[in-house]
């Protein structure tokens, strides 16, 4: 089976179709996802759906692009909110340096809230990160010194010295359609070199949908053409690919039992 580890089934993209994606998805393969948060004050949204289906879960945190809307929540109200059964992780949150729709001071700031968030209560925080790698290792480095925290580089499109940092401070990198992309053997290289019980797949739906659906809205089902082609990027089968990134998806979302994936996680 595989895990699309990333996708936002709250936007409006989906509307309600969310059973038929639901379906697709379970029909290809995918046994479960993660919903993430970008917005804390649209969280109720987002454990709604984590709510209505067994095998998804969900994130609570402040998308870098919302950062200086929310620079009021606090690492603690982040614990107390994701103390709901179906919260796995804290964020989506980070630094966007490519928009810049916050100041990058508030990015920073409520970028180090969700870590300390994510320490408190061992969730994965997942982090977004774009143009920004040297702030970025800066911020990892300096927070793990003060007691590690358990993190992924979601939707991997930065550069080789961001993922070796990353892994070497215990992080995991999740590779999108990106990975897919024409363009994109640069990121193709980097995940070539990196160990394969660190990576996962997720498809940042409804964005980045690989061939032969780029261009269109992207969904969880398709997860399993990233999967794909990070098999011939890691020269291995898809078999391999689908249980390592499943088996590392486990491992990092330690909230989520295996079981809540049902009869197709067997």
């Amino acid at each position: 089976m595989l895990v699309d580890s990333h996708c936002h089934l709250d936007f409006p993209d989906f509307g309600d179709e969310l059973d038929l994606i639901v379906q697709r998805a379970s029909d290809a393969g995918v046994a479960g996802m993660v919903t993430i948060c970008t917005r804390v004050k649209n969280f109720s949204r987002v454990l709604k759906i984590a709510e209505a289906y067994p095998n998804i879960y969900c994130s609570v945190g402040t998308h870098p692009h919302n950062a200086a809307e929310e620079l009021d929540v606090t690492a603690e109200q982040l614990v107390e909110l994701a103390e709901h059964e179906k919260v796995a992780a804290i964020g989506e949150a980070g630094l966007d340096y490519y928009y810049d729709k916050s100041p990058r001071t508030a990015q920073s700031q409520g970028f180090r809230t969700h870590i300390a968030a994510a320490r408190i209560t061992g969730l994965p925080l997942v982090i977004h990160a774009r143009d920004a790698d040297n702030d970025m290792i800066e911020i990892l480095t300096d927070e793990t010194g003060k007691g590690a925290f358990p993190f992924i580089l979601h939707c991997f499109s930065s550069g080789r010295e961001l993922a070796q940092v990353g892994i070497k401070l215990g992080g995991y990198v999740s590779f999108s359609g990106i990975l897919t992309f024409k363009n994109s053997e640069e990121i193709r290289s980097i995940a070539r070199e990196l160990p394969i019980d660190r990576l996962l797949v997720e498809t940042d739906a409804p964005y980045l949908a690989p061939p032969p659906f780029r261009g269109k809205r992207n969904e969880p089902s398709y997860v399993t053409n990233t999967a794909r082609v990070l098999a011939e990027t890691k020269n291995v089968n898809e078999d391999e690919i689908a249980e390592k990134t499943t088996e590392n998806f486990f491992k990092i979302f330690k909230k989520i039992p295996e079981a809540a994936f049902g009869d197709i996680a067997h």
